[in-house]
């Protein structure tokens, strides 16, 4: 059913939609080897394990919707070429996004039933540059999204989340990557931007909330939050001068 999980939001006898919880700690919980990873030479590298060893990913996917989660997110966090580089995994991309996703909706359809849909949300971190701070120009990193989205899509992912956003302009390079790949395709999944706000009131590059809202204002986003660094009321606490967050 196309934009399901904005059916299921808007629905005026919905429960409260719960997402999963962090899957880089509870797979190091895992005790995972350097085996596990394909060798020492991908250690670390959790986005691989959808190909090495997938059933300590799914075992994340399972106990999540075993405690009840609505969404569950694709290890995908650091799956652009960009961060896959680091591991010589840069030519992986696309095949670890449709991977992930795949392996995701299996689990997450093990669990759906008609009163209690599960979705899948395809992780999409910030990388580790910042364009703002010229650690990478634009159209780079644009290309490096599209890729990335192209194997979520592919996948099967009900919905997109640009995650941990650190940097306006980093956020711009995923939305329009993300725009292009529907445009080609022809269709729209519901898109989820989550930005980090530090203890500043402001994000890592020094953009405020009223400054990241109005730039992101132009863009199709069907929900947009905070998350990690401080959060909402930690950011409120210690930014008395900031204008408030105007609710969305």
């Amino acid at each position: 059913m196309p934009n399901s999980f904005l059916s299921r939001l808007h629905s005026p006898d919905r429960p409260v939609l719960v997402f999963d919880g962090a899957m880089g700690t509870n797979l190091q919980i895992q005790n995972l080897t350097a085996e596990d990873f394909g060798g020492e030479a991908y250690e670390g590298c959790n986005e691989y394990l959808v190909k090495t060893k997938p059933e300590a990913v799914e075992i994340v996917h399972r106990s999540f919707l075993e405690a009840g989660a609505d969404v569950i997110e694709t290890d995908t966090f650091g799956a652009t070429s960009l961060v896959l580089a680091e591991y010589d995994l840069a030519d992986q991309a696309y095949e670890l996004n449709k991977l992930a996703a795949e392996l995701a909706k299996r689990c997450a359809a093990d669990f759906s039933t008609p009163d209690k849909p599960r979705f899948v949300a395809g992780s999409i971190g910030p990388t580790t540059k910042l364009p703002t701070l010229g650690h990478i120009d634009f159209d780079t990193m644009k290309a490096t999204y599209r890729e990335q989205v192209e194997g979520l899509i592919d996948g099967g992912v009900d919905l997109l989340l640009v995650e941990t956003c650190q940097d306006v302009l980093q956020i711009k390079a995923a939305l329009n990557a993300i725009e292009e790949v529907f445009a080609t395709q022809g269709d729209r999944l519901p898109l989820m931007v989550s930005v980090t706000m530090e203890t500043t009131g402001t994000m890592l590059v020094g953009s405020d909330a009223a400054a990241m809202l109005t730039i992101l204002e132009p863009f199709p986003i069907d929900v947009l939050g905070l998350n990690c660094a401080t959060g909402p009321i930690g950011w409120q606490i210690t930014s008395a001068t900031s204008p408030p967050i105007p609710p969305l």
